[in-house]
């Protein structure tokens, strides 16, 4: 090779290196000028601002905001939010064990964990927490007293509460457990071969408590599963990857994770031999199942292995990481997205793309969403969740119903009936006598309550605008008869729409007794998409035609 040609090819790659190099200098020259700006302007501030300022609270908000620029699952973890950090990751802390709520001026418990220090000692829904280690709980709000109950375990804590059901005054010495939220808050069979399992998040102990549930039922005679994704926020990505595994072959592939670093990119397939990859199945979800949910329903559905039942998934397609800060602090941060089997990524939102007026992601216009295919060849679409299968038609519930509920006398009630009866039938079996809705009914009306409607605060707009438009006089007496109409009877209503309110009092009176457990097992029976479900699975034939994409009413089919 002669000098000339030599010299020509050592310019190409000092070029070439040069011009690799330029994004990396330019890169680190704006951090490192943004960061000198940034600490500028943070010393001006603590030094010349007409008032004190609080270091620490300049930097945590700077830091918000320019995380919350980006989306909403980055964030800075400070070391005094290290335990409620660990808590959303684990399901598990230090403390009593209870479900605790603000009302008015006070903190009250508004349900105990079955087993737990708060139900060991006695405390019950409807007690009013008034002191927490001779500290005062009054004017304090649940985020407060949720950190004065929480601790170390095996600590002492003494908590004097006022139980108004039945006038008394009561002081109580607790220990503080470790408490840990069950990712299967409920397992069991729900028809003749017909199993249910209720998974409630995604942490360390997802995968086990799911394939423990599984072998038990199997072992009392399941031959069909519904697994319940519905209400689940997401958690841990492997325990969705071995969760899917229970059901498909070893080797298929489960979730691909892409993102701008190199290193971040991972195929998840099925490592083990499934638990049964035969068995029927079928999957919950609703507008809360994401996350995690969601790569167990996207991967189950890219792969023809079971039919999705329910509602339109939440769409939350990133995946985070956390990394290390100093001062013990940490940073929750989005890395990559994830695709399903089809290739298909969920992510509902663009927090890369264009903002609204007022700063928010917008979805992925229908017109940009691409179309991909499942095994058997059924159209599913990326950007907008997980569409299911079959979609159960929401239940609309009376403004009766929300204002009982909003006005916390179904709470109460079942409170007054816990004092008044010592035990109740199972819950598959309690149900409410006339009577005893009657007591309810006159329990309610005993109370000053507004019940709004629809229609009577439409009534009420109209009025304004009539009134603004002067024309109030020559229809006053118009307006009137017609919103006299209108006006709802309350003990009328209450019969009218007793069955939803039947329905809600007799769960809350159900978990005084059953705790969420109890509740679970009464309304499993009257739970429409549960009702689905086993129609479902009992059809052989539409079952398949569900899958292979081919049945007349499913939203997803065969392209």
């Amino acid at each position: 090779m002669n000098k000339a040609v030599k010299t020509i090819l050592f310019s190409v790659v000092i070029g070439a290196i040069s011009l690799g190099s330029f994004g990396f200098v330019e890169s680190y020259f704006e951090i490192t000028k943004n960061l000198d700006i940034f600490s500028t302007v943070y010393r001006e501030i603590n030094v010349n601002y007409v008032e004190e300022t609080n270091p620490g609270k300049l930097v945590k908000t700077g830091i918000d905001a320019m995380l919350g620029s980006l989306d909403p699952y980055t964030n800075y973890i400070p070391e005094s939010d290290i335990e409620d950090y660990r808590f959303m990751t684990t399901h598990e802390y230090g403390g009593v064990g209870a479900v605790i709520g603000t009302r008015d001026d006070h903190v009250m418990i508004t349900e105990p964990y079955q087993g737990f220090p708060a139900d060991k000692a006695g405390l019950k829904a409807g007690d009013i927490i008034l002191e927490v280690d001779g500290e005062s709980a009054v004017g304090k709000n649940s985020s407060q007293l949720s950190d004065m109950l929480r601790g170390q375990k095996g600590t002492p804590i003494h908590v004097k509460i006022s139980r108004p059901a039945t006038d008394e005054t009561l002081e109580r010495d607790l220990v503080r457990e470790k408490i840990k939220i069950d990712d299967v808050p409920y397992f069991g069979m729900l028809d003749k071969g017909v199993g249910y399992v209720s998974l409630s998040g995604f942490t360390e102990t997802a995968s086990k408590d799911v394939k423990a549930a599984i072998e038990k039922l199997k072992a009392d005679g399941m031959e069909e599963l519904v697994l319940d994704l519905r209400g689940n926020g997401g958690g841990l990505l492997h325990e969705s990857v071995n969760i899917v595994n229970f059901f498909v072959d070893r080797g298929e592939d489960v979730v691909e994770v892409k993102g701008k670093v190199k290193e971040h990119y991972r195929m998840n397939k099925a490592l083990n031999a499934p638990l049964d990859s035969k068995i029927p199945l079928v999957v919950l979800i609703d507008e809360g199942s994401a996350s995690a949910s969601e790569i167990v329903s996207g991967a189950l559905q890219d792969l023809d292995r079971a039919v999705i039942i329910g509602h339109n998934s939440f769409g939350k397609g990133l995946v985070q990481t956390t990394h290390d800060l100093s001062y013990n602090s940490k940073l929750k941060l989005t890395i990559a997205k994830y695709y399903t089997p089809s290739g298909r990524c969920i992510q509902r939102l663009d927090y890369g793309g264009k903002r609204d007026a007022r700063g928010k992601a917008m979805e992925i216009p229908d017109s940009l969403l691409a179309e991909f295919k499942t095994r058997n060849g059924r159209i599913v679409r990326d950007g907008a969740g997980i569409t299911p299968d079959l979609k159960v038609e929401d239940k609309e519930y009376s403004d009766l119903l929300a204002t009982v509920m909003r006005e916390n006398l179904v709470f109460d009630y079942a409170t007054e009936f816990y004092f008044d009866h010592d035990s109740i039938d199972e819950p598959e079996d309690f149900a409410l006598s006339d009577a005893q809705y009657k007591d309810f009914i006159s329990f309610v009306l005993k109370h000053e309550f507004e019940y709004k409607t629809s229609s009577t605060e439409k009534m009420k707009d109209l009025k304004q605008e009539i009134e603004d438009d002067e024309f109030w006089q020559e229809v006053q007496e118009e307006y009137e008869a017609l919103a006299s109409k209108l006006e709802r009877d309350k003990e009328q209503d209450f019969m009218k729409f007793q069955d939803e309110i039947r329905l809600m009092l007799e769960s809350e009176i159900i978990g005084r007794y059953y705790y969420s457990k109890g509740r679970i097992r009464a309304y499993l029976s009257y739970d429409p998409e549960i009702k689905k479900a086993i129609e479902v699975l009992n059809n052989k034939t539409y079952y398949d035609s569900v899958l292979a994409g081919t049945c007349t009413d499913c939203l997803v089919k065969k392209g």
